[in-house]
């Protein structure tokens, strides 16, 4: 079975230790990848001193090449964000806007490097906004590289208004439990038949349609 590797980024605006609901999401989804054979970790974003900018480093203290590097070391990329006025939160945008830069970067075949790669979501909030926020991460993943499987995204909301938070749910929603299954199933799934089957270099004909060769 091919080896495949996740990383979940925790884009909470709470440093640790504060509780993250954001981070009780990601580990779920963490735990559920390891119910597929997925090894993976955790990384709360705001730990580290990530610049605002659209390049692969921004310059002496920069705390987004070290979490690049995971990126790129791992087949499955879990962005966890919180939900803040019905949006993902500063610190999603601020990761999607980092990725932007990989449009400019390839592989030796002139592929992205991000291609192979599986993004997916999950949003924790105690309001509305959970279908909006999905749409704007998958679609910002999607953009710079990365393939959305199936059931791509797993979240839970509270009633607008209320104090309750994920970290307080209890008992745990089934709902959310079963999308953060498939979640996981569909992106080990995903990831390991790209490793097997990766997409052609830009230019070239897709073997399933080429003619076949005379023998």
């Amino acid at each position: 079975m091919t080896a495949v590797r996740a990383l979940v980024l925790n884009c909470t605006l709470k440093r640790s230790p504060a509780t993250s609901s954001s981070q009780v999401l990601g580990q779920e989804v963490l735990d559920a990848l390891a119910d597929q054979g997925v090894d993976g970790e955790i990384v709360r974003v705001v730990d580290h001193d990530v610049r605002f900018g659209v390049s692969v480093d921004e310059g002496a203290g920069d705390g987004w090449p070290a979490i690049r590097a995971k990126l790129l070391a791992a087949q499955i990329l879990i962005i966890a964000t919180p939900i803040w006025l019905g949006q993902p939160s500063s610190v999603t945008k601020m990761v999607l806007e980092r990725l932007d830069a990989e449009l400019s970067e390839t592989d030796d075949q002139g592929r992205l490097r991000t291609y192979g790669k599986v993004g997916g979501v999950a949003v924790v909030g105690n309001e509305d906004g959970a279908h909006h926020t999905i749409a704007e991460v998958q679609q910002a993943l999607n953009e710079v590289g990365f393939t959305c499987p199936a059931a791509g995204a797993t979240y839970w909301v509270g009633e607008a208004l209320h104090k309750t938070d994920y970290v307080d749910a209890r008992p745990k929603p089934d709902t959310t439990g079963r999308t953060t299954a498939a979640l996981a199933l569909n992106s080990a799934h995903l990831a390991r038949l790209l490793a097997e089957q990766p997409y052609p270099p830009p230019g070239t004909r897709d073997a399933a349609t080429a003619p076949a060769r005379p023998r």
